[in-house]
């Protein structure tokens, strides 16, 4: 019956008119759009199905409360007045027919009462239509790919590796030494940035592993299952920047990959959009033009910095038993050729628990500039080493 009765106050925001997005989500919630140290309840709600899960979780505890303190109540109640002490004696008594139609009827009506809001709001989490922006994000191990499909954006595709310095982490089996700041661990390079007030689908995939977006401020978390597609959505009520992490076990970096998205003004969004497709345009380098040998190995120790050193390390000696060493490596000193297989295919040896997975969605100049990076650093010295782009343009050709 309390379930009945608190039914109407839990209805679904989405069902009522929707709010006019205004003000900052920090200003407004006192929330982080993160975990906050010691928090004891859900992050605050920066969207309506958020809020609805938050208002569920709250109806829910409380019945369960009530439920708990009576029964109990009585319990106690009963073992103290009734002891054999006072002298009271056990009866003897058969079924009472009321009482089971009592402790059938009563708990079958407080689950309906919990199930209807708890049911409208799975639905409205599950609603991915009329979106106003489609984004794919795609898991890896370990950072996210995303690519916007559809809307404003629709075009601009980008990595978003943890931005949290080495230092700050620590190599396997060393204690860390940099200072650690309030977003360790969960800070990135490239950020998702989105409108205020607009309904965001996402639609997720992976690359290798199971993985899953997460962002709970938005009540969101779906897996990304390779081979499979699967989406969900959001629309954010106030601006802010908002933290998330992979909610699936992924592999031995799964703590290092962070979900960030910073949610701005539809006119901040659009200079943004504007900004990100001129960058990504000044980065399409033309395939044909030829590189010297120490441009590509500038270029190319960024790109390993932010994709590859995470399994191989800086040193490129790799994770003995996880990753393999490329610091004299067979095929990093071998034919190019083979080299540039592996980064546009991947390579499944069945030596490591973690295989090196495809890397086709960099750049062919990206690609070319690492693969002369790896060649010409630590003690590898390989009869061809240099790699032009033209040559990864023809080999994705085959």
């Amino acid at each position: 019956m309390l379930g009945l009765a608190v039914t109407a106050a839990a209805m679904p925001a989405w069902a009522e008119p929707a709010a006019t997005a205004a003000g900052d989500y920090t200003a407004k919630t006192g929330g982080t759009g993160g975990p906050i140290a010691n928090q004891l309840n859900l992050q605050a709600p920066a969207t309506k199905i958020a809020e609805n899960i938050y208002d569920l979780h709250t109806m829910m505890m409380w019945i369960i409360m009530v439920i708990f303190v009576a029964v109990f109540g009585v319990m106690f109640y009963s073992i103290f007045k009734h002891r054999k002490s006072l002298g009271h004696k056990a009866a003897t008594f058969h079924e009472s027919t009321a009482v089971e139609i009592a402790w059938t009827v009563v708990p079958f009506l407080i689950v309906i009462g919990m199930a209807l809001p708890a049911t409208k709001t799975v639905v409205a989490m599950k609603d991915t239509s009329n979106a106003d922006i489609t984004i794919k994000a795609t898991g890896m191990q370990w950072k996210w790919g995303y690519d916007y499909l559809k809307g404003e954006g629709e075009g601009i595709s980008f990595l978003s590796n943890l931005s949290t310095p080495r230092e700050q982490v620590g190599n396997p089996g060393e204690q860390y030494t940099g200072k650690r700041n309030e977003n360790y661990l969960m800070e990135v390079d490239n950020e998702v940035v989105v409108p205020v007030g607009k309904k965001i689908r996402i639609v997720t995939t992976a690359n290798d592993v199971i993985h899953a977006w997460m962002i709970p401020a938005f009540g969101v978390k779906q897996d990304a299952i390779p081979g499979f597609v699967r989406d969900t959505w959001f629309k954010a009520e106030y601006t802010g920047t908002f933290r998330g992490n992979c909610a699936e076990l992924c592999g031995k970096e799964h703590a290092f990959m962070p979900i960030v998205v910073k949610v701005v003004t539809a006119e901040e969004y659009t200079a943004w959009v504007n900004g990100k497709k001129k960058e990504m345009a000044a980065l399409a380098d033309d395939p044909n033009k030829t590189w010297t040998i120490d441009e590509l190995k500038t270029k190319g120790e960024k790109v390993y910095t932010a994709n590859c050193a995470v399994c191989h390390q800086a040193n490129g000696k790799g994770v003995p038993g996880a990753f393999a060493a490329l610091d004299g490596s067979a095929v990093v000193n071998g034919p190019k050729a083979e080299q540039i297989k592996v980064l546009l295919h991947g390579q499944k040896s069945g030596k490591f628990p973690s295989e090196m997975p495809a890397w086709k969605q960099l750049s062919d100049t990206d690609i070319a500039a690492v693969i002369t990076y790896t060649r010409n650093n630590w003690s590898n010295k390989p009869a061809e080493n240099i790699v032009q782009p033209a040559e990864v343009v023809a080999a994705r050709a085959k």
